[in-house]
This record gives C-alpha cells, structure tokens and sequence, in this order.
C-alpha cells in the first residue's frame, strides 16, 4: 500500500510541473487526487507554486479542508474547489483548477465553450459557467474559499467534466491524474481555435458521435496513445525521473493515433 501510494504521489509531482510547463497553470492553481486507500481524503500540496512542488511538499487533507496529522504549512485556500467536487463525484478522482487566459472569456460572455478539435473531446457536450455571485452575491473577492462556495460549484459542475468559473478560471476533472492533465492541457488550446474560428464564420463544433467515440478504454491512461502525451509532457516538464517504468510498445496499433 505504501509503494501505491507513494507513486500517486510521484504523479501528482508530474502533474503539478507539467501544468505549470504546458502553461495552463502559473504561480497559482493546483491539481489533486483522491486518496487511493481512503476516498474521504485527498492529496494535494501546501500552498506552493506548482513549477516548486515536490515529494515533501504533499500532504494529506481531510474532505472538510482540514491538514491530516496537522502539518503547519499553510494549505491552498480554494481547497475547497477540491473537496467540493471530490464530495459531491463518487468518480472523479482527480482535480485541476487553472486560470488558463484563452478559457477565460467563454466564462463572462454568453458564448458556450464547446469542443471543436478531436483533442478537445474530452470536454465534453456541455461546459456550464459558475458564477459566484449568483448565491453569495457582489461583494466576493471571486475565490472558492469555504466549503458552501465548493459546494455550490460542484453543484454547477454537475455532471460535466470542466465548469468555466466567471472572471476566474477553470475546474477540470476526471477519473484519474494523466486523463485530468490531458483535458487541462488541451481545454485552452481548444479555446484558442474556437475564439480563431469565431472571428472567421461559425464553427463546427464537434458532435455527440465523434466525443462518444474518443470516450472509453480506447484513449484511457494506461494506453500507448495517453502514455506517449504523458511521457512527452513529464519530459519537456524535467520529470522524467519521477514516472515508472512500463513499457506500452505492445500495446494495440490502432489506438496509438
């Protein structure tokens, strides 16, 4: 158990510095796993700058935001954007929230976020727009920063993968850390090509058939086309010493893209 969850660890360590590299996150946001052993929990680092984070630096926290074993580093004030999802979603195991600049404006116009390119897919149909506002009225400073206002987004996230949070950023989620950085990375570049579209005509976005058909097994973490990304980014990131070794070269052709 303790060699499971010390590689969890690693590669939320991985995710942490790929985030930060791909540029969907800068000096703030973060990203965190349900605890393996224990679905009450999550790890997630101290307050820290994801490109900083390392092993030492994560820690074990309580689904009310509270530190297990009472480490005195101060924690990430919107854990609760994590603890809310994470109680609310029996599936997601994994979080990330960013203030990616491209998804931005989709979050204070009346224009949906929608995918448009195959890598985009995994947004999903329906992206909603959570504004804090709307229940805990004008005078907020715009972070999630008690467990009612967790609550309230994950009420909003529903049951979509990403909610676009107004003037603010983004949630993303997913069953596990590679598909979580997957979406995180490609959800801005898919905003970038709508917002390039836009300006040219309207686009086609993609249907519910071609999502459908990227959903599932065929692209999921442990494949060679998921692996190929997720080795990619942890080397451009310097990480490569933090992912184990496993070798997907037998894996299936027609799922290596």
């Amino acid at each position: 158990m303790s060699d499971e969850l010390d590689l969890i660890k690693r590669e939320l360590v991985v995710a942490n510095r790929v985030l930060a590299f791909e540029n969907v996150i800068d000096a703030y946001g973060h990203v965190s796993i349900r605890h393996p052993h224990n679905p009450n929990r999550m790890l997630l680092s101290w307050s820290r700058s994801p490109e900083l984070v390392t092993l030492d630096d994560i820690l074990e926290f309580n689904l009310d935001g509270s530190t297990v074993g009472g480490d005195p580093r101060p924690p990430y004030r919107e854990r609760f954007i994590h603890t809310g999802v994470y109680l609310a979603r029996p599936d997601v195991n994994a979080v990330v929230h960013a203030h990616a600049e491209d998804t931005l404006p989709f979050g204070i116009v009346d224009v949906p976020l929608r995918p448009v390119i195959h890598s985009g897919s995994f947004i999903g149909l329906k992206v909603p727009v959570w504004d804090i506002e709307d229940k805990f009225g004008p005078n907020t400073d715009l972070l999630v920063s008690d467990a009612d206002q967790g609550g309230d987004l994950a009420a909003k996230l529903a049951d979509a993968n990403v909610v676009l949070m107004r003037g603010h950023g983004f949630t993303a989620t997913a069953s596990n850390l590679v598909d979580v950085v997957r979406l995180a990375v490609y959800l801005p570049k898919n905003a970038r090509v709508q917002m390039k579209a836009m300006a040219m005509g309207a686009p086609k976005y993609l249907n519910a058939g071609e999502i459908g058909a990227r959903e599932g097994g065929k692209y999921g973490a442990k494949t060679n086309v998921t692996q190929r990304a997720w080795t990619y980014w942890a080397t451009r990131a310097g990480v490569t010493d933090m992912l184990p070794l496993a070798d997907f070269s037998k894996g299936d052709p027609n799922l290596n893209d």
